[in-house]
């Protein structure tokens, strides 16, 4: 299995959201990842970045893959930071890297209009690249993927966390109806993460069907799972969280869930190591 959403951080490097009275206020390392991979069937991880706040945190994370290939299999960067130096710096830094670039790029926000138009201007590099462009936006995210991923047909597309539905014992609202429209277009991916803190206190089998109606809506090859560790922990360990991104897939015959663990997050983030 590929986790494909992990954070680790060290709030002395910055890090301004993690509160100081905050269970997350402590370093978080590779070795702290494996370790809490243990027994799971991880067999690599997809790095997310944690809104450090500067381009460093890119670097960083690229650092951590040649380091530790035995447990990051790939990173995804933040956008928003790499902003400010324009189209052209960003793919020079792209090219550079070659290889070891990243295998995707997050936006982040309350909206897609509320991310930084500077930011939003480095999706056409993402998609030259061959990049994937990960949105986290509280509102709106599966309708934002499907324009996006319109006006882009070659760049690979993933939504965080289901597109941050509602907790089931609300309102679902427009969701519904945004992951079908979402679901027509073939290069929109969904990530099944953060289900222990976004349905905090639902019963495990609405959860599960949940995640089954977002897998049978896709289909395993556009679905991919993700423990959003060490967020989840005040909620349960990593091994909990991908048990319960897990169980949504258990009526698909081994083949398909294969895709949803495993093949899907080689081909959407250009896998190769561990994680293959």
């Amino acid at each position: 299995m590929i986790d494909c959403h992990a954070h680790l951080w060290d709030p002395r490097e910055g890090f301004p959201w993690i509160r100081p009275d905050s269970p997350h206020h402590r370093a978080f390392t590779a070795d702290d990842l494996a370790a809490a991979g243990e027994g799971t069937g991880v067999t690599g991880t997809v790095l997310v970045e944690a809104s450090r706040g500067d381009a460093g945190e890119t670097a960083a994370l690229r650092e951590l893959r040649r380091q530790r290939p035995d447990v990051v299999a790939g990173y995804v960067g933040n956008l928003h930071v790499h902003g400010g130096a324009g189209p052209g710096a960003f793919a020079a830094l792209l090219r550079t890297w070659g290889d070891t670039r990243p295998n995707g790029m997050r936006l982040g926000g309350a909206a897609w209009a509320d991310t930084p138009p500077a930011a939003r201007a480095l999706v056409p590099v993402l998609a030259d690249t061959g990049t994937a462009l990960e949105l986290n936006l509280h509102g709106g995210a599966l309708r934002a993927a499907a324009e996006v991923a319109a006006r882009h047909p070659a760049l690979a597309v993933v939504v965080d966390h289901l597109g941050n539905p509602p907790n089931l014992r609300e309102n679902p609202g427009n969701w519904h109806r945004d992951m079908e429209a979402a679901a027509r277009l073939p290069n929109v991916n969904v990530k099944i993460s953060g289900l222990l803190t976004q349905q905090h206190g639902v019963p495990d089998d609405r959860v599960a069907a949940l995640v089954r109606e977002v897998v049978d809506t896709f289909g395993p090859d556009r679905c991919l799972v993700g423990s959003d560790w060490p967020i989840c922990l005040p909620r349960g360990p990593r091994s909990r969280a991908l048990a319960l991104a897990e169980l949504g897939t258990a009526h698909l015959p081994a083949r398909l869930r294969q895709d949803v663990l495993h093949t899907t997050a080689v081909r959407v983030y250009g896998l190769a190591g561990p994680g293959r």
